[in-house]
């Protein structure tokens, strides 16, 4: 059973269908330990508790300084000690201390093909409008191992969305949810858990 931490910061709709890709068998052989977030408000932490999943609120302005942030997030990963955490709109840098901790054992999932519109900086819609603004005719996600830098390990999984005449960045982002994120991120729990990947 792949014990699994999911680290969020708003709404949680990438939780939500990993939530309800375990229950229907969808991940397989795939247990939510605990739920992450940085953000006290975070619908997500709702979504957990509807799912009888425990949440936990960690935010570094609970802190003096962003080091005891760090060694505080470490310590209750440590505590948890999840098989596979998984960061799905976690707008937190993953401290260093945690990569060396849980090295290959950390996934996230990007809003655009990495190398595309990634790294510092590009986060939520600010993705989407880079790529309107660039004037992509494709756009999409992607599901990779986490590493020291930002949006840079090893790709495990991508799924291409058309970006159409019209789109706001709201409109796109909403189409690369629907059509990609929601896909992929199970998706890739479920073959970690497998044993495919």
């Amino acid at each position: 059973m792949l014990k699994v931490v999911v680290c969020v910061s708003g709404g949680g709709t990438n939780l939500q269908h990993i939530i309800d890709g375990v229950a229907d068998g969808t991940i397989r052989n795939t247990k939510i330990t605990a739920v992450i977030s940085n953000n006290e408000g975070a619908y997500a932490l709702t979504r957990a508790e509807k799912a009888g999943i425990p949440g936990v609120v960690l935010s570094p302005k609970d802190y003096p300084d962003r080091a005891a942030f760090n060694e505080a997030l470490l310590d209750k990963l440590e505590e948890l000690s999840p098989d596979l955490i998984v960061l799905a709109g976690y707008l937190v840098r993953i401290p260093e201390a945690v990569v060396a901790a849980f090295p290959k054992k950390i996934i996230n999932i990007h809003p655009s093909l990495i190398p595309s519109f990634c790294g510092k900086g590009y986060y939520g819609l600010k993705v989407h409008e880079a790529a309107l603004a660039r004037g992509v005719k494709v756009t999409g996600a992607t599901v990779h191992y986490v590493d020291e830098d930002v949006d840079h390990g090893e790709i495990i999984l991508q799924k291409a969305v058309n970006v159409q005449k019209g789109d706001t960045p709201e409109i796109l982002q909403k189409r690369v949810m629907e059509q990609a994120e929601w896909i992929i991120l199970p998706k890739a729990i479920d073959m970690i858990a497998t044993g495919e990947i």
